[in-house]
């Protein structure tokens, strides 16, 4: 029995590329619009370069380790987001910097709040992490060895050496004191204090320096901030909106420098500005 085999006219080829064509620009058609669809649906999209853009910018420079940079930065960003650039133009991790404009910068509170303007000049003072470690050491035996002193003697306001000088009462020029409140340093020298010898004593903070002045009628000794390794302070009895503060100078107790009759709205500024918010103690 034989079978007939009835055998199809081929297609042309050109009719087969046709509908593949098409098939294909069906295809990419679909997914066109579905691009669109998405795109259309989500335009909020970003690569993060942009991040700045709308914001109201400030131009400053940047000093630190006598290199200047040229810095441009939304004017309501915080002083800890400018730390954050910083690191990026210096290597400098932020907890490393002590960033000075007009006193220690806040971290908290915005540029346009310090009033930062175009032009401004600010400083960083910061080591390389080694760099600190190799000084932290000797400044935190030195700490915990004044911490063991302090804690096995009296009020230091109630020792002799400290007494004969408090006993003198208040300075007729003491600046004024305000309880219950932080201040930033002010652009002036405090002053209005008295030193050990019970002679008129005067501190000015050279922040683009970074040194702490110390004057007396006698003369003005300009001391660099790195190399005080500690700061002692202690409210008055019975005058509490005022403290005796005493800047380690050297290894010992002899190196202390007293400075009486600070205004307590000073006291955490004073100790921000010398040793540093990035201090480990």
């Amino acid at each position: 029995m034989e079978t007939e085999a009835t055998l199809k006219e081929p297609q042309p080829l050109c009719e087969i590329v046709g509908k593949g064509n098409a098939e294909v620009l069906e295809t990419v058609s679909r997914t066109d619009n579905a691009g669109e669809s998405s795109s259309t649906q989500d335009p909020t999209v970003s690569n993060g370069d942009d991040s700045d853009e709308g914001k109201e910018m400030v131009d400053v420079k940047i000093i630190w380790n006598k290199n200047k940079y040229d810095l441009k930065i939304p004017l309501d960003g915080t002083g800890a987001k400018l730390k954050e650039r910083i690191h990026s133009l210096t290597g400098l991790p932020p907890a490393m910097q002590k960033v000075m404009y007009k006193g220690l910068l806040p971290e908290d509170k915005t540029l346009r709040e310090i009033k930062v303007t175009n032009g401004a000049k600010i400083m960083v003072v910061g080591s390389t992490i080694n760099d600190v470690l190799a000084v932290n050491t000797p400044k935190e035996v030195i700490q915990q060895e004044v911490k063991a002193e302090e804690n096995k003697k009296e009020p230091l306001c109630r020792q002799k050496q400290h007494r004969k000088v408090l006993d003198k009462g208040k300075p007729e020029d003491i600046m004024p004191s305000v309880k219950g409140t932080k201040e930033r340093l002010p652009t002036v020298p405090l002053a209005g204090m008295y030193n050990k010898s019970g002679g008129k004593v005067r501190l000015t903070f050279k922040l683009e320096q970074d040194q702490l002045w110390i004057g007396t009628k006698e003369r003005t000794e300009k001391i660099p901030m790195g190399s005080i390794k500690h700061v002692v302070t202690e409210p008055i009895e019975g005058h509490e909106d005022y403290h005796m503060m005493a800047f380690q100078l050297g290894p010992t107790e002899a190196s202390q420098y007293w400075v009486y009759w600070v205004p307590i709205q000073f006291v955490d500024a004073i100790k921000d500005t010398v040793l540093g918010k990035w201090q480990y103690f």
